[in-house]
C-alpha cells in the first residue's frame, strides 16, 4: 500500500468527488436510475426508500395501502401497510429531514464547516488541501463529512473515477499548473491497479444510461405512477342466526373487487390520487338487512358495485410547509384517507378481515367530499384536522345541501408519540346527518342515490338507527398501538358517542377494541392477528325511543386472521369472525364467519 500524504489527499477526493458525480447525474432530470445507484454506492449501500405507493380507501373498507408522505425537501418517503413494520422512529413529515441527511450539501470553500473535521484529525491538512487547491470537497446538510466510514473495493474504483474526471476538467479548462505531478502520478498508478474495477463500473452505467434511455421512451407519464390491486374474497357463514333469531343460509360466497390508482405528482412534494373500482362484494348484512340482518361480522372489502366500474376517490395532498400537508378530498374519501387513523392502528388497518377490525368505529361517522390538514409540531405531538360531506350533496346549490348546509362530519385529533414505539390518539367528531336521508323524502334507500346511512356501518342496528329525526353525533375516541418488540405489539382503542336525535331524546353508544399483533410471523412481511372487542352497543337512551330500551345484551366480537406474505405482489389471509349474541341479544346463535382474502398488487 502506498503510504503518503498524497494518498491521504485522493482518499479524502475520491469520497467526496463520488458525492459530485452523484450531484451532476441527478442534474441530468429523469436519470433517477443511475441517481440511485451511485447514491447506494456512496452511502455504503444504505439505501434511501423512494418507491411510490398510494394509501387511498373508502371508509368502510381496507386501506389497502398507507401512505406517509414527508412534505418537505423534494422527497416523497413512503410506507406500505401490507408489509408489518415497526413504529417509525420519527413523525412521517420529519422523515424527510433525515433523509435529506444521506445526500450531499454543495460546495464548500473551507475545511472548517465540516463540524466532524478537527485541526488534530490525522486528515485535517489533506482535506484543507483538497479545498483550496482542487475545491473537491462536500459534506452532508448536517455539516459533517463523515470521513471515519469504511469502504469496498467497489466505492474506491468509483471514487477514484470521479477524481480522474475532475483532474481532467482541471485540465481542460486550462488550470492544469495547479494539478501537482506526484498527484498526477498517484492517481495514474491506482487507475493501472483497479483497472479491472473501473470498467466493470464504466460498463454499468452505459447499461443503465441505455435502459434509463429506453425507459424514457415507453414510460406511461412524466408525472403519473399506475398501481392495482384484486381482491377475491372466499367467505361463508359456518353457523349463527340472523338478528331476528331465523337461521341463516350457509352458502359459500366467492366475489371480487379491483382497484387502480393514478398517482400524480406534479413537484415531487404533492400527491393526486384517482382511483378507479369495481366490484361485486355483497356485504352479509347491514341495518336490519341483508342474510345477517346486522352490521356485526362485515367484511373489510365488502361492497358492490354491481360489477360496474367507476370513480371511487380522488383527492390531491400537497405541501403547506416542511411539517404540513393539506387535502382537498373530492369523492370517497374517509377521515383514514386523510391519514388521521392508520398510524393508530398499522397493523389490523390493511390486515384485519373485517370492518370492525380496521380502526375505531367513530372515524365512520362520515366520509365523501371536503377538506383535512395534518401539521407535526414535533416527533412527539401531531395535530389532524378534517372534514367531509358524504353523498353528492356538496355538489348541489339547494337548500338542505352544499358543503356546509347539510350532512356532515369534522375532526379534531391529537397524536402523542411518547417514544419510537408507541402513538396514542385523542380524537373528537362532531356529525350531523339530515332526516330526509334515511327516506323521508319517499325514496327507498336503494332508489335514493344520496342516501347516507347513519351511524358507523358496525354493531347493533339500534346504534345505526336514527329514528327518522334529523341527528347529531358528538363522538370521542383514544386509540393507541405499543411495540413491546419487533414481534409483538398490542393496542386498541375505546370509542363513545352521544346521538342526539333533534328533538327525541338521546342514546349513549359505546365500542373498544383489544388487539395482538405479530409481525413477521412464519416469514417477512407476514402478520398474525388477533382482536376481541363490543362493536358499538347502545347502552343508555331516552325513553322516548324505542320505548327506552338500550340493547339488551353484550356481544363479543372475536377475529383471528394470518396474513401470509406469499411474495412481494401476493398476499394469502385466512381469517375467522366469531360474533357471540348478535345484534347484542344472548337468545341469537353465535354467528362465526370463515374468510380467505387473495391480494394481488402490481
Amino acid at each position: 500500500m502506498i503510504k503518503t500524504c498524497n494518498v491521504i489527499q485522493i482518499i479524502a477526493a475520491i469520497l467526496t468527488l463520488n458525492l459530485i458525480v452523484t450531484e451532476r447525474l441527478a442534474a441530468q432530470g429523469n436519470h433517477e436510475v443511475i441517481e440511485v445507484i451511485n447514491n447506494s454506492i456512496t452511502n455504503n449501500n444504505q439505501k434511501i426508500n423512494l418507491v411510490n405507493s398510494s394509501q387511498v380507501a373508502d371508509s368502510n373498507s381496507i386501506a389497502d395501502r398507507h401512505t406517509e408522505e414527508p412534505v418537505g425537501n423534494n422527497l416523497i418517503v413512503q410506507t406500505d401497510s401490507s408489509k408489518s413494520q415497526m413504529l417509525p422512529t420519527t413523525n412521517s413529515l420529519d422523515q424527510s429531514e433525515n433523509a435529506v441527511n444521506n445526500q450531499q450539501m454543495p460546495q464548500i470553500n473551507s475545511v472548517s464547516k465540516l463540524s466532524d473535521v478537527q485541526p488534530t484529525d490525522w486528515a485535517f491538512q489533506a482535506l484543507q488541501s483538497l479545498v483550496e487547491r482542487y475545491g473537491v470537497i462536500t459534506g452532508y446538510p448536517d455539516r459533517t463529512f463523515r470521513g471515519n466510514r469504511a469502504l469496498t473495493r467497489y466505492e474506491f474504483a468509483a471514487g477514484l473515477n470521479a477524481v480522474m474526471n475532475r483532474l481532467n476538467e482541471l485540465i481542460a479548462t486550462a488550470t492544469a499548473d495547479i494539478v501537482r505531478k506526484e498527484d498526477l502520478a498517484t492517481v495514474q498508478k491506482l487507475q493501472s491497479e483497479f483497472t479491472t474495477e473501473l470498467a466493470t463500473i464504466r460498463s454499468r452505467v452505459d447499461t443503465l444510461e441505455v435502459s434509463t434511455a429506453k425507459l424514457e421512451s415507453t414510460q406511461f407519464s412524466t408525472t403519473t405512477k399506475l398501481n392495482g390491486e384484486v381482491v377475491f374474497g372466499l367467505a361463508s357463514v359456518f353457523t349463527g342466526d340472523k338478528a331476528n333469531g331465523q337461521p341463516i343460509n350457509r352458502n359459500a360466497v366467492f366475489s371480487y373487487r379491483v382497484r387502480l390508482n393514478l398517482d400524480t405528482s406534479f413537484n415531487g412534494r404533492d400527491l393526486l390520487t384517482t382511483r378507479l373500482q369495481g366490484s361485486n362484494v355483497t356485504p352479509f348484512g347491514s341495518t336490519n338487512s341483508g342474510p345477517t340482518l346486522t352490521n356485526e361480522g362485515r367484511l373489510e372489502f365488502d361492497g358492490n358495485s354491481a360489477n360496474q366500474v367507476g370513480l371511487a376517490l380522488l383527492r390531491y395532498r400537497f405541501p403547506l410547509g416542511p411539517k404540513t400537508n393539506f387535502y382537498l378530498a373530492g369523492t370517497g374519501n374517509g377521515f383514514v384517507d386523510l391519514e388521521a387513523s392508520t398510524q393508530l392502528n398499522p397493523y389490523f388497518d390493511g390486515g384485519a378481515v373485517s370492518l370492525f377490525a380496521l380502526r375505531n368505529p367513530i372515524y365512520n361517522y362520515s366520509g365523501g367530499t371536503g377538506f383535512g390538514l395534518k401539521h407535526l409540531f414535533n416527533d412527539q405531538l401531531e395535530l389532524n384536522l378534517g372534514y367531509l360531506s358524504p353523498g353528492n350533496n356538496p355538489a348541489k346549490p339547494t337548500a338542505k345541501n352544499g358543503l356546509f348546509n347539510g350532512v356532515y362530519g369534522a375532526m379534531a385529533q391529537v397524536i402523542i408519540s411518547p417514544n419510537n414505539y408507541s402513538k396514542i390518539g385523542l380524537t373528537y367528531i362532531n356529525s350531523y346527518s339530515p332526516s330526509y336521508y334515511s327516506g323521508e323524502q319517499g325514496l327507498s334507500a336503494a332508489l335514493n342515490p344520496d342516501f347516507v346511512p347513519f351511524g358507523t356501518s358496525t354493531g347493533s342496528n339500534l346504534s345505526n338507527t336514527n329514528f327518522n329525526s334529523a341527528s347529531i353525533t358528538n363522538a370521542y375516541g383514544l386509540s393507541g398501538t405499543f411495540n413491546l418488540n419487533p414481534k409483538f405489539a398490542i393496542g386498541g382503542w375505546a370509542g363513545y358517542a352521544d346521538q342526539r336525535y333533534i328533538g327525541k331524546g338521546d342514546a349513549n353508544v359505546w365500542n373498544w377494541a383489544v388487539t395482538l399483533a405479530f409481525p413477521d410471523l412464519g416469514k417477512k412481511g407476514s402478520l398474525g392477528g388477533f382482536l376481541v372487542g363490543m362493536e358499538p352497543k347502545v347502552t343508555d337512551i331516552a325513553r322516548s325511543l324505542n320505548g327506552g330500551r338500550a340493547d339488551r345484551d353484550t356481544s363479543l366480537h372475536f377475529e383471528a386472521f394470518y396474513k401470509y406474505q406469499l411474495t412481494d405482489n401476493i398476499q394469502i389471509t385466512p381469517g375467522v369472525i366469531w360474533v357471540t349474541a348478535p345484534d347484542f341479544n344472548k337468545n341469537n346463535n353465535d354467528l362465526v364467519i370463515g374468510v380467505v382474502r387473495t391480494v394481488f398488487r402490481f
